[in-house]
């Protein structure tokens, strides 16, 4: 008996070393990003000519990496899945570079959840497929999850992380940079989550002011409003000192909170409708700040199962703010079923009021 628990406390001591050391290296190798970073260095984009057009179109799509589609259901959401097969991932990846081919005169894509090689993906490069899906754009990439090791959950572990967010666009820019938004969890559960961001992107106006526009990817599965308001700050804050300067400003991306009061139009594309459990406050910009949103379809879906019409819940954190000197000329949540992606792509048209 002696020498049993002696084996058995050589057994705990090599496991507490072994989780101390993987420990230590997830800490050692942390991403650890600027607050502000510079998506294009080298860059000779700085000398451009103005635009002339004054009407501009959006889209913008979580992709869920190619590995949230309709049949998928997720462990974080409650399912039991961690990946689907490989031959899924290629499929809804086919699906995605084919939606975005097929919309290539759109001005300004926001991509979240872009896979540059992850375990979960099965290391398929997808900022190199949705690239050349969009060949001729400008295509920036901004890393916002890079993990060695994600150690959940324990019957099929997520394993090494390397993921993003991505702006596409044909129009000639003057600045492309990555804005950090703060850490929102303690050690050691920072390790393993995402670093969130949002990409800013500057073009010069023939009327001598810029369009400012801002790619953001927002927290999920944080409650504290402190916090969550936080992070929010860091976009907001930017967002009024690029219009306190005349410029145009427009934010796009998910958001993973419903937008202020938000309620769904008719029934909803006969989805059953799940609000957020944070909700926007129709204070977090001055009233003459719009919130650009189709009420008509959901965006989102619950991932607890394979998406069924009807029965899973469905939800709206995809969408926009615009600057009161942007008018909205149309917005529409493309209703795709959710056959690629645990999100729909949002559609959004503007143009920019001349004064």
């Amino acid at each position: 008996m002696k020498k049993f628990f002696k084996v058995l406390g050589i057994i705990v001591l090599l496991v507490i070393l072994f989780f101390a050391a993987f420990l230590f290296y997830i800490t050692a190798t942390d991403y650890r990003p600027a607050e502000v970073e510079n998506l294009v260095k080298g860059n000779k984009e700085n000398h451009v000519s103005p635009i002339k057009q004054d009407t501009f179109s959006f889209m913008t799509w979580n992709i869920g990496y190619a590995g949230l589609g309709a049949e998928m259901d997720f462990f974080y959401d409650g399912g039991t899945k961690v990946r689907p097969s490989k031959e899924m991932v290629q499929k809804y990846l086919k699906g995605i570079e084919h939606f975005v081919t097929n919309h290539d005169s759109v001005d300004f894509w926001f991509i979240q959840e872009v896979d540059k090689r992850s375990h979960r993906s099965y290391n398929i490069n997808e900022v190199n497929v949705i690239s050349e899906a969009k060949k001729g754009s400008h295509a920036l990439f901004a890393a916002n999850y890079k993990c060695p090791f994600v150690p959940v959950p324990w019957y099929e572990l997520m394993g090494h992380v390397d993921a993003g967010q991505m702006t596409f666009t044909n129009l000639p820019y003057t600045q492309a940079d990555r804005y950090a938004y703060p850490l929102i969890a303690s050690w050691p559960d920072r390790l393993f989550l995402l670093d969130r961001c949002f990409i800013l992107t500057r073009f010069p106006l023939a009327n001598g002011k810029d369009l400012v526009v801002m790619n953001t990817h927002n927290s999920a599965y944080v409650y504290d409003s402190v916090l969550r308001v936080k992070e929010l700050n860091i976009l907001k804050d930017k967002m009024l000192e690029e219009y306190n300067k005349g410029n145009y400003v427009i934010a796009g991306g998910d958001w993973n909170a419903n937008p202020p009061k938000f309620k769904p139009e008719g029934n909803y594309g006969g989805n059953t409708f799940v609000p957020t459990q944070i909700q926007m406050s129709d204070k977090t910009f001055p009233s003459d700040w719009q919130w650009a949103y189709d009420a008509s379809e959901p965006s989102n879906r619950d991932n607890d199962k394979s998406f069924v019409r009807g029965e899973n819940g469905t939800t709206t954190i995809d969408y926009f703010i615009l600057s009161p000197n942007v008018k909205l000329l149309n917005v529409k949540t493309i209703n795709m079923n959710f056959a690629n992606s645990d999100h729909n792509p949002v559609y959004m048209r503007v143009a920019l009021e001349q004064n």
